[in-house]
C-alpha cells in the first residue's frame, strides 16, 4: 500500500549499535509521486539528507548522505517497510547498510510524530 509521507516528521526509536541516527534526530519528509526524500539532523548528525522511491507496495528504497559531529561525511543505502500503527501513525521499520566506513549493515525504526 501506498502512503503519502509529504510534510511527515519521523523520529527514531531504533538502532543497531553502528548506526549514528538517536532519538535525538528527527528525519523531514517530502515525496512527489513516488519520489521521497528527507532532511534530517539532530544527535550525532549536524545535517543530512535522503533521496529515493517508493515501490507500488509502499516499500522505500533509498540513500542517504550526512556529516556527524566528526565531521565525518557518512554514506549509506537503506530499505524502508512502512506500517500503518492502529492510532494512524506509520512506522518505518529499515534495513540499511554504510557505503562509506565499514560497510556494516544494521536495522532501525522511525515512528511519526507530530510537528515540533
Amino acid at each position: 500500500m501506498k502512503y503519502n509521507l509529504d510534510g511527515k516528521i519521523f523520529q527514531s526509536i531504533e538502532n543497531t549499535e553502528n548506526g549514528e541516527v538517536s532519538s535525538e534526530t528527527l528525519f523531514h519528509y517530502h515525496q512527489d509521486d513516488n519520489i521521497i526524500s528527507a532532511d534530517y539532523s539532530g544527535g550525532s548528525i549536524i545535517k543530512g539528507h535522503l533521496l529515493g522511491k517508493m515501490s507500488e507496495d509502499g516499500t522505500l528504497e533509498f540513500t542517504y548522505h550526512h556529516i556527524n559531529l566528526e565531521g565525518n561525511l557518512m554514506l549509506g543505502k537503506c530499505t524502508s517497510v512502512p506500517t500503518l500503527l492502529p492510532d494512524g501513525r506509520l512506522k518505518l521499520s529499515e534495513q540499511w547498510q554504510w557505503l562509506s566506513g565499514d560497510k556494516s549493515m544494521g536495522k532501525s525504526q522511525i515512528i511519526e510524530i507530530d510537528s515540533v
